[in-house]
């Protein structure tokens, strides 16, 4: 499992170490396809759906409806905020995770959910 967001202000230490601070992925501007990116996000396959909202740790006062859900395209998993984080403080993904996207030209891979199973069974635990 590779977590697409894995910052310490979102995830909980079980999950293993993070990539650090969110504060420290903050960009000063947008990727030049960033409503393409989070159209992918938003179209990712729901492994975990939570009811409520949580609060924007990077302090706009704002709240995202879901961020506590998690969502995947086969490979990589995400939270539900993720797209929100993207848009709004144009926060830096990794490398490979954005490498991926455009190699698919930002459609979500076709559902195999034998892979999805995987790894719905390996965030069990730490949910």
């Amino acid at each position: 499992m590779r977590i697409v967001d894995h910052f310490q202000e979102l995830w909980a230490p079980a999950f293993g170490a993070s990539r650090g601070s969110i504060h420290d992925y903050v960009m000063p501007s947008a990727y030049p396809d960033e409503e393409e990116i989070v159209g992918y996000l938003l179209n990712g396959y729901d492994l975990f759906s939570v009811m409520g909202s949580s609060d924007d740790v990077l302090g706009s006062g704002e709240t995202i409806m879901g961020g506590d859900s998690i969502y995947s395209d086969c490979e990589w998993v995400w939270r539900g905020d993720l797209w929100f984080y993207v848009r709004t403080h144009h926060v830096a993904l990794p490398a490979d995770f954005l490498d991926g996207i455009r190699e698919v030209r930002y459609k979500m891979p076709p559902e195999d959910l034998s892979s999805l199973m995987k790894i719905a069974q390996e965030l069990r635990p730490h949910l």
